[in-house]
C-alpha cells in the first residue's frame, strides 16, 4: 500500500518537508518511490509546492494521503 506524506528534512528546530509518495512499511525518513512537492512551514506565509498532476496520479492509482496532506492539499482530493 502507497501512502502520500511528508517526509522531514531542515535542522533542529528548522523542519522543511518533502511531500513523498511511499510504501507504508518504509520509515517516515527512508526510502520513497517519488517526491511530489515540498512544505515550508518556517518561511511566513507558509511555502507550499505541489505538483497537481504527480498527486491526481497517485491518487487514481489508489495512493492513501496521511491526514496531515490531507489538510494541506484539499483542493486536490
Amino acid at each position: 500500500m502507497v501512502k502520500i506524506r511528508l517526509m522531514r528534512l531542515g535542522a533542529k528546530k528548522k523542519p522543511f518537508y518533502r511531500i513523498v509518495a511511499a510504501d507504508v512499511r518504509a520509515p517516515r525518513d527512508g526510502k520513497f518511490l517519488e517526491i511530489l512537492g515540498y512544505y515550508d512551514p518556517t518561511k511566513d506565509p507558509h511555502v507550499l509546492k505541489v505538483d497537481e498532476d504527480k498527486v491526481k496520479n497517485w491518487l487514481g492509482n489508489g495512493a492513501q494521503p496521511t491526514n496531515r496532506v490531507k489538510k494541506l492539499i484539499p483542493n486536490l482530493m
